[in-house]
């Protein structure tokens, strides 16, 4: 493995070979877990600063802008859509399972709070699939500039209200 990275630079392989071990010996050498980039070890590196700066940036570093809200939402109605199926799921396999199950599972799909859950998993089917489309065109290149992301975005949600209202009205 280690000999494919370097493979293209006969130097570097002498340079392995010629630590006066074998390689499977210079490989067992290194610390468990090191990362190898190129061919210097991460272990080689020096730890520059590490415990005073964040990892990462955080949130409070961030204005929420319309994109960055726009991506949660997408992560988020994805996740819903599985509450949604597996409520689908339950209803159809009370269906099968008799009707004195199937009308105590209707009887909650149907109440008030059924009809929420299901209107906010049809919206989060809408909004997702509008979203996917969105980002099927980033697919091909266009619409990355900020204008047509924010514009875009602005259509995605209207799209997806629009669809879910005429989804309501058609069934």
């Amino acid at each position: 493995m280690l000999l494919k990275h370097c493979a293209n630079d006969q130097a570097k392989r002498d340079r392995l070979r010629g630590c006066g071990k074998s390689l499977v010996a210079a490989l067992s050498a290194r610390p468990y877990g090191a990362a190898k980039h190129g061919c210097v070890w991460e272990s080689d590196m020096a730890d520059v600063n590490r415990g005073n700066r964040p990892l990462s940036p955080h949130l409070e570093i961030y204005r929420l802008e319309w994109t960055m809200a726009l991506s949660i939402m997408h992560r988020i109605t994805g996740c819903a859509l599985t509450l949604g199926a597996v409520l689908v799921v339950w209803w159809l396999m009370a269906a099968a399972t008799g009707p004195d199950y199937f009308a105590f599972v209707d009887g909650l799909m149907t109440s008030w709070i059924g009809n929420l859950v299901m209107l906010g998993s049809l919206w989060a089917l809408c909004y997702h699939t509008c979203n996917g489309v969105r980002h099927l065109i980033w697919d091909t290149g266009y619409g990355f500039d900020l204008a047509t992301a924010e514009r875009t975005g602005q259509i995605v949600v209207v799209a997806s209200v629009v669809l879910t209202v005429l989804i309501l009205v058609i069934t």
